[in-house]
This record gives structure tokens, sequence and C-alpha cells, in this order.
């Protein structure tokens, strides 16, 4: 497929419409347009729906979007990896990590390894546990630090651990005075939670059993809804720890919640000393930042 045409259907999602889209790319308007009509003449299919002068994505549109974004990105690494390597810069980082363990976990850990022994350039990505796994099996990523649970038949396990999940309340709050706060003083209070339900949410609803006011895919996105005063939540200790808002308290409660995670790579790929080095200081970053954190075996 020609990559011009692949850059022209991303700039229009990206920017909603042909004129914008130009603008971004620096191309006219009638040249987009017609790339974007290659473009469906080659696959067969609709990307957009025309009203008028509007566009709206289809169905399939959207789908073929997120594999064209995956290969433009895959693209703009390959083309900086080979300026890395034109400079003299061999070493070359690629970690895959969960929302809540990328913002907190992973940069404390680079920042904990010298600077003369860092590899020169690190590519972080945020995606959801199942992803995470999935670029670390493709090859898009080296190193991956996900929740459990995972399938570890083709996985290394270099590490796993668990620390129990908290309490976040906002410091105005009644129950900011509490040191210890019980689940049957959430059951009466409006509860933020997580939106995936094979994940820790399963552990928090089978415990807790209270509707949930807000849903999100973040826990980031947690934290704040908790300073902004929209509820109390139950959520993993990564970020609560990690990244400390203000406004917002941490506290222990009385129910045994574990959130449990790990770091991983793919059985086939090198296991060099910089990845090596990245596993430790990851682990001691874990030790660090969480209280109550204890490491798990493999099996």
């Amino acid at each position: 497929m020609d990559i011009r045409r692949l850059e022209a259907f991303a700039a229009v999602m990206a920017s909603g419409s042909v004129t914008a889209a130009g603008r971004v790319l620096g191309r006219s308007q009638p040249v987009v347009t017609r790339l974007i009509r290659e473009l469906e003449a080659e696959v067969g299919y609709d990307l957009f729906a025309r009203h008028g002068p509007r566009l709206a994505p289809t169905e399939q549109g959207l789908l073929f979007f997120e594999e064209v974004e995956r290969t433009l990105l895959g693209l703009k690494q390959l083309e900086s990896r080979a300026a890395e390597i034109a400079r003299g810069h061999g070493k070359f980082l690629r970690i895959a990590a969960t929302p809540a363990l990328s913002a907190s976990l992973v940069p404390q850990a680079l920042a904990a390894i010298e600077p003369s022994v860092r590899p020169a350039h690190v590519s972080v990505q945020s995606l959801p546990p199942e992803r995470v796994i999935h670029a670390i099996l493709t090859g898009a990523a080296q190193l991956g630090v996900t929740s459990l649970p995972f399938e570890q038949e083709a996985l290394t396990t270099h590490w796993l651990g668990q620390a129990p999940c908290v309490a976040l309340v906002a410091s105005d709050d009644a129950l900011a005075s509490q040191s210890v706060i019980k689940a049957t003083s959430l059951a009466r209070r409006r509860l933020i939670s997580m939106s995936n339900p094979y994940r820790l949410r399963r552990q928090l609803d089978s415990v807790l059993k209270v509707p949930s006011f807000l849903e999100t895919n973040s826990s980031i996105n947690v934290a704040a809804a908790v300073r902004a005063g929209l509820g109390v939540a139950v959520m993993e200790p990564v970020t609560a720890y990690g990244l400390a808002l203000p406004g917002v308290v941490i506290r222990p409660i009385d129910i045994d919640i574990q959130f449990s995670f790990g770091v991983v790579s793919a059985k086939s790929a090198l296991y060099t000393s910089e990845l090596r080095q990245l596993c430790e200081a990851l682990r001691h970053a874990a030790i660090r930042l969480l209280p109550a954190f204890r490491p798990l075996t493999a099996g």
C-alpha cells in the first residue's frame, strides 16, 4: 500500500476533514481526496460516509484505522531508530506497560538507572493488559510491565509481585480522618471504579458488592474523579502512591484485595544487559513505592 494514501487517511481521521488534513500534510484538498479514493479502491470498501462536504468514518474505516495507526507508528519508530543508529546510538529499548504502571513505576525505574548506562532512546507505550502481552509476543516491545492474570507459556516472567489495594478519598472527606477505612463505610458512598470486568474490577465487585457511580478505563481518571469530589475509590496501589495527587489521601482498607503485576518478555527474545538492568530497577522501584509490596513466585 502507498504510504501517502495511508497518511492521508490517518490525517483525515485525526483532523476530521479533508481540508484540515491537507493543511497538516501540506497538500491540496483535491490531492487528499484523490488519495483517499485510491485507498478505498485498493481495500475494496468505503472508509468514510459522505454527507455533502462532511466525512464520517464507517465501521470498517474505524477498524482499518486501528491497523493504519499502528503501522504508521511503527514506521515512525523505524525512522527514529535508523537516525539513532546513524548517530552511533545503538541502544534502544521498547517498553509496553499498562497505564497505571507506565505512569508511575516505569519512570521511577528509568530515573534510577545511571545515565551513563541508560539506553540512548526509550519508547514507552501505554496499553491495556491484553495488548501489552500482544506487543511482547509480536516483538513490538521488548519488555512488558502488566497486571495479572496473563498466560505465561510463551513468556519469560522475570518477576511478579503484589500489594494490597487502597482507598482514595478527598482530603476534606470525613473518611480521611480514619487511619483504616472499613468496607462497610464504602457501601454507603458513591463508588468510582475501573470498567474492565476481567481484572481488578472483578475482585472489587465480589467483595464490596457496591454498584459503581462512575466507571473509567484509567486508574489516573479514578484518582482525578476522587479529587474532584465525585466519590471514593478502592484502587490499585501503584497509581495511588506513584502519583499522590494533592487533595487526595490514601488509606488502607480492612479487607484484603491484592493487586498483582509483573515484568515479562518473549521467550524467544534476547535478554540483554539493558533489559536485565531495567527489570531490577523496576523491582526496586516497586519495593520503594509500595509499603506492603511482596514478591510472588512465577508459578
